[in-house]
Parts: structure tokens; sequence; C-alpha cells
């Protein structure tokens, strides 16, 4: 025991030390990793112009962009837009700010309010502030009040969102202000007209040999890897990849319902219809069977309903289960309850007493008056009509409806699908004309009487006993077992590609391919829903890896690397499709010229191709006719050089090398003379293909993109 104290007292101190210097290494690890040419990005989503864009600032109005976006901008889809949307926008606030500064560009409040609330607003503004019940109405009056209302006595949220919708529009109204600045400066000038009038009233009889770049076939001339490079470095400007790409192949195994869980769907619905069938309440019964679709107590017509097998659920007697009926992703038993005919389109007139107001910006009801008070008040308007009231002196005194300066409280054309809450449609399409009563929605209370009624259409009440369509354990885990095989087999592209041509081809499985992606792509060519896991994981591999199978929309996705290609020149491979074909007709063109020779006679040339000596009459500078558009060859023909004689070489043109003989050249009529026409012409023209300002000063722009780090 002594010794083993001695020991103790004696190396306690040491491993004290120890401990400590390996705790300050990982410090010391930490802030020099802090210190790389990395340690910005953690924080920084990017810059544009040496401007820092704030990850954390960034990702907070992501977040708030796709919750304004509701439904549809849930998950990644609505992320992508949300991400590449407020990047662009960025961009766009950096390049031009520095624009509209230069230049002393503002919008002035006169401006603003001119914008916002005259005849025409922004269609986002439009959108945010008009009357769900009526949104093809526009009353600027109760608008502005609206939107003083908000910026006084609006929610903090509300107010937030107002903000936004107002920097964007400023910002909006601010480019399209510097737009009209480029547009309006387009300006064709006197001398230039003269000059094109000149060219184009001269003319040339002349005669060709055309000797195409097919005469020679595409396998005896070899474009080499290094020639392909010469000629990218040479036109860089047109070549150079301003983000790394990728491409990839893929193998994709299905792990959607197969036919057996289907036929286990079907078997479950057989067994359930007899007591679909006995049920007097439909509604507890789709409940408490957890039935997919719930009951809906509205009544609808044929046209209304778009499932694929409607022809078949209506022609089912009332009171009669039909189907099973299958359709896109459920399966389904039907059940009409209820058959009647009702009106197609109904007129009404109404008075609101309101018991909450509607958020433009979040949809959602705000309780403005107790509800018991509201229904006195409808049910004392009733009565006051009847004893013999005015209506419109009602209507204009009491009514809450925004829109009753506009429609005086009448709606007409009322249909089943109208945009309205569906106990207004119910009042008025079911109730005979002349029915007056006070109905409630989530607006409030409603003083209604129907006016008129036309068209009319059977109608039905139905359920629908609904079960989805969906992939069972065992179906997912052989799709899941199948690729894992796959992604276990293949180490490499060659191996890869050798796995699928010896055991999934024949099964008539397909591999895909997605060229050119880039960090932050979002979606794969051939490959439905988001791929966004998959395309990270495969820019952090190299040529040649595989990567591990993905689940993406129910099917089990591998992928291989078969191409990187840096920021900078691209390869010789990845643009050999685009510029070999070039590179292949220059060489041509060089063949051909040889074989020539020093050119006297067309007719010699002729002989000598087995070509014909062609005619080119009352040719145009401007091109067209037996020539079509080969600009070097009609250079040559208006060369006064070449005046009355035989070109002494070929001419390489985009189809073929050209021998020519120009005969005689003289002045002809301008078929359009007209100096301001022509003027007017083309300043239209350049104005219809002007292209944005911040397309162009992106390019020009230093921009770091880190997002992929983040999304």
């Amino acid at each position: 025991m002594s010794f083993i104290q001695k020991i103790r007292d004696k190396y306690a101190r040491v491993s004290v030390i120890a401990i400590a210097i390996a705790l300050l290494g990982f410090i010391l690890m930490d802030a020099l990793a802090g210190k790389g040419s990395g340690g910005d990005r953690e924080t920084t989503i990017g810059k544009i112009n040496g401007k820092e864009i704030e990850a954390d600032a960034f990702t907070r109005r992501v977040n708030e962009i796709s919750k304004r976006q509701g439904q549809q901008g849930q998950g990644e889809i609505g992320t992508e837009q949300a991400v590449n949307g407020l990047w662009q926008q960025e961009i766009s606030d950096a390049v031009m700010g520095e624009q509209y500064k230069e230049l002393g560009l503002t919008i002035t409040t006169k401006e603003l309010d001119q914008l916002l609330f005259g005849q025409n607003p922004p269609q986002e503004f439009r959108q945010a502030f008009s009357n769900p019940q009526t949104p093809d109405q526009w009353d600027p009056g109760a608008v502005r009040q609206q939107f003083n209302s908000i910026k006084k006595t609006g929610t903090p949220e509300q107010k937030q969102q107002l903000n936004e919708l107002l920097e964007y529009l400023e910002k909006q109204a601010l480019l399209n202000k510097y737009n009209a600045l480029l547009t309006g400066s387009v300006y064709i000038p006197k001398w230039f007209l003269d000059k094109r009038n000149i060219d184009n009233s001269q003319m040339a009889n002349a005669a060709f040999v055309s000797v195409p770049y097919t005469s020679i076939a595409d396998s005896t001339v070899k474009v080499t890897d290094a020639e392909i490079n010469d000629y990218v470095k040479a036109h860089q400007k047109d070549y150079e990849l301003k983000e790394e790409s990728r491409s990839i192949s893929y193998v994709q195994f299905s792990a959607n319902a197969s036919a057996a869980d289907s036929a286990k769907v079907r078997s479950d619905l057989m067994a359930i219809r007899d007591s679909f069938q006995a049920t007097n309440n439909v509604k507890e019964f789709l409940i408490a069977n957890r039935s997919q679709a719930q009951y809906s107590d509205t009544w609808i017509s044929e046209n209304d309903l778009t499932l694929q097998n409607k022809d078949s659920i209506f022609k089912t007697p009332t009171g009669v289960v039909g189907g099973p009926f299958t359709e896109p992703g459920v399966m389904l038993l039907s059940k009409i309850l209820a058959t009647k005919t009702q009106p197609d389109t109904a007129k009404v007139r109404h008075i609101l007493i309101a018991t909450a107001t509607q958020d433009p910006q979040t949809g959602q009801f705000i309780p403005t008056r107790d509800t018991v008070l509201a229904k006195k008040t409808a049910d004392s308007i009733q009565k006051a009509i009847a004893g013999g009231a005015n209506f419109d002196s009602v209507m204009v005194k009491l009514s809450e409806d925004p829109s009753k300066a506009i429609n005086k409280g009448v709606f007409d054309s009322i249909t089943r699908n109208a945009r309205l809450v569906p106990e207004f449609k119910e009042f008025a399409l079911n109730n005979p004309v002349g029915y007056k009563g006070v109905v409630k929605t989530e607006f409030g209370y409603h003083y209604m009487e129907v006016l008129n009624q036309r068209g009319s259409s059977p109608v039905y009440k139905l359920a629908f006993f609904v079960l989805p369509i969906e992939a069972s354990s065992e179906t997912v885990s052989q799709a899941n077992n199948d690729a894992t095989l796959f992604a276990g087999n293949a180490k490499d592209e060659k191996s890869f590609n050798d796995y699928f041509e010896k055991n999934l081809k024949a099964k008539g499985m397909t591999k895909g391919i997605a060229s050119n992606l880039h960090a932050m792509d979002f979606n794969l060519t051939g490959i439905t829903g988001s791929s966004r896991e998959l395309i990270k994981e495969v820019f952090t591999a190299d040529k040649g890896d595989v990567i591990d199978p993905k689940l993406i929309n129910n099917n089990y996705v591998v992928a291989v690397v078969t191409d990187v290609e840096k920021a900078g020149l691209p390869s010789a491979n990845s643009v050999r499709a685009m510029v070999e074909p070039v590179l292949r007709n220059k060489k041509k063109a060089d063949q051909i010229k040889s074989q020539m020779g020093k050119i006297t006679d067309l007719n010699a040339v002729a002989a000598k191709f087995n070509q014909q000596v062609q005619p080119a009459d009352s040719v145009r500078f401007s091109g067209g006719g037996a020539l079509g558009y080969e600009t070097k060859v009609l250079g040559a023909i208006f060369n006064p050089a070449n005046k009355g004689k035989v070109c002494p070489e070929g001419i390489a043109g985009q189809a073929g090398v050209y021998a020519i003989r120009v005969d005689a050249t003289f002045t002809g009529a301008v078929e359009n003379a007209d100096i301001e026409n022509q003027r007017k012409m083309l300043e239209m023209q350049g104005r219809q293909q002007f292209r944005s300002p911040v397309e162009v000063l992106q390019k020009k722009a230093e921009i770091k993109d880190y997002r992929a780090k983040f999304y």
C-alpha cells in the first residue's frame, strides 16, 4: 500500500500538468481553426463587393418568408425559393444601391403615395390589401384607412410585415425608375442610319461553288484536348465558370406502394363496405374508422368533383356504397346521401355586422365585437327592414363590409365555387328568391336577401371513405436492401456501371444523368422531390465516389460522381461537345482550302469537288437569297478589291468553304429609306431587347457565395 501511495504522490502532479496541456491544446486548436482562411464563413452567408451578409440575419429572414408563405412555403421547396429569392435580392440591393447613390435616385413620399393608393397599385400591395370576398374590386380610400390603421395600432408583426412590403415596393420602384432612364436613353443617330441605308442599297451579281464540311467524314478529323484547351483560353469570357459544378449518374430504387400493397388496401375497404352501407351517421363513422377524408355537409355538382372516377360515382344509386375506386395515391368508397336541384348562380344583398376583421397579411380573424351584441343588431336590422326601413339607408349607415362603397352591399353571380365563405353561398343558393334572414360567418352576422337566381343543376351530398395507398414496411425494406447492396458493390464509376449493366438493366431499371450541378441546387433532373441532401454530399465527395442511398420522394437513390469542374476554365472533356464541332470544321476548312489551291476558274473547282457553279444574282449586303447569311462570303463579294474577279482563295463559311466570282456590283433601292421610321423601329427594338441592369452588374460584382454551408 505504501508503494502505491508513493506512486500516487510522485505522479499526481505530472498527470495534472499533462491533462492541463492537453486541454490547452484543444483550446489552441479551436482558436487557430477560427483564424483560418474559412473561419469567417461560419457566421457569414456570403460577400457582395466586400459587404458581408450575416448568416443569422439571413436565416431569420428566410424563416419569416417561409412562414408567411404558409403551406406553400413549407418544406425544402419553400426554403429553396426563399433562400434563392433573398440571395438574389441581396445581390440586387448591393449592386443597384451603388448605382442609385451615384445617380442620386430616390422615391419621394408623394411618389410612393401615388404608387400605393392609385387605381393600379403593384400586384403585391393589391394582393395584401384587397378584400378576400371581392378580390377584383379596389377601393383606394378603404385601403388607405386600413393601411393607416395597421401603422398606428397594428401588432408588431403586422407593422414589420408592412414595413418589409413597403421596402420591397420602394426598391422595385427605384429599379423601374433606373430602367426607365436606360431605356429612355436608347437613341439611333442619323449618321448610323444613313450609313446603314447606303450599305443596304449595295447589290451584286456573283457566282459561287460551295464545298460543304459534310463532304469530309468526321471520323477522319481528330481534335485533341490540347486544341480544345487552347480554344477555350482564347475565348475565356464565353467559357469561364464562375462557380464549381459537378455531374453524377444515379439509379432509383422505388419504395412506392407495390401491387400487393394496393391489394391490401382494397381488401380493407371491402371489409368495411357493409358497415359504411349500414351506418346512419356517416360523419361519426368516418371519424371512428379513420378515413383520410372527413364528411363535408355541402352540396356539389358533377362539375365540382375532379375525381377520375366521378362518372361511376354519380351513376351509383343514392344510398348505395360504390367502389372501391382508385385515385392517385388513395383508394375510396363513395356514398350519395341526398340529391336535389340547385340554382347555378344567385344574386344577394347583405348588411354585415362584423365580429372580427381579417388580417390581410396572415389571413387570421381578429375579434372586434361581442357576438351576442352583433346578433341582436342583425336581428333588429331584419325587423326594421321588414317594418319598412330602406335597405340602402340602413346598409350605408350600419354595414361594416369594406366593399360596400363599391358594390352597395350586392353580390351578383354567386356560384358554388365562388371565393366566399360557405355559409354565405349556402344561403344564396339554397333559399328561394325573396327569402330574407340572418347568417353567421367568420366575418360576423349578415342580414341577407336573395334577389335573383339563374339556371339549375342537380347537386349531391357525398360521403367518401378514403384510405391511402402506402408502401408496406416490407416494400420499403426491399427497396432499401436493393439500394444498399448496389452501393456496397459499386466502389467507383466503373464498378457502378458494371453492376448496373449486369444486375439492374435487365429488370427494367434505368440510369439517370444530372450534369452541371451547382452547390446550391435543390433538385435533380429526373428525380421528383427535393434532392438537397444528396447534392450537398455530392459536393463533399470526389470524382468516382459512390454516394450511399438517399431516400427522396419514396425512392432510394444511389449516385456516383462522374465529373468535378472547379471554378475557372472548364476541362476539355466537359466542353468537347460544344467546341469539337467548331474546331473540326476549322480543320476541314483548312483541308478543303488546301485542295482548292489558288482559284482561277469556278468550273475547275466544281469539277474537282463534284459540285456545281451556282448563280447568286441581286445579292444584298444585308444577306439573304442563295447565300443566306454567310457573312464572310458577303464581305468578300462587296469588297471593292474583288469586283469583276475570282477570289484567289476559298472562304471558310458556316456550312462549308466557298469559291466565289464577283461579276458586278451596283446600287439598288432600299425597301424602307425613311430615316425617322427606321429610327423609331430600331429604338423600339432596342427597348424590347433591354436586359436587366442587375444581371449585367452582377457579372462585374465580386460575389462570394457560402450558402451551401448553411442550407
